[in-house]
């Protein structure tokens, strides 16, 4: 009895880390694109002429990092299938 309780308090468990990395992984993403928004709008506005290659270099830099939030969320994903068998 205690065997299967404990098993089912694990299986649970799992599913929490799961999504408890997902929602660190999609936070930590969103805030890190929105500095690099505020950081280029900063910039522009103190340097217009360079709109065009701060926009650039800020495109590429949000890429990354939205590259890098959707790997930890599918890596959450496989760990909240695994966790169930």
């Amino acid at each position: 009895m205690l065997l299967s309780l404990l098993a089912d308090a694990s299986y649970q468990w799992g599913y929490f880390g799961a999504a408890f990395g997902a929602g660190v992984a999609a936070f930590a993403a969103g805030f890190g694109i929105s500095r690099i928004a505020a950081s280029a709008n900063e910039s522009v506005a103190r340097q217009p002429e360079a709109a065009g290659d701060i926009r650039g270099a800020m495109i590429l830099a949000a890429a990354l990092i939205e590259g890098v939030g959707l790997f930890a969320l599918v890596i959450c994903i496989i760990l909240a299938g695994t966790s169930a068998g």
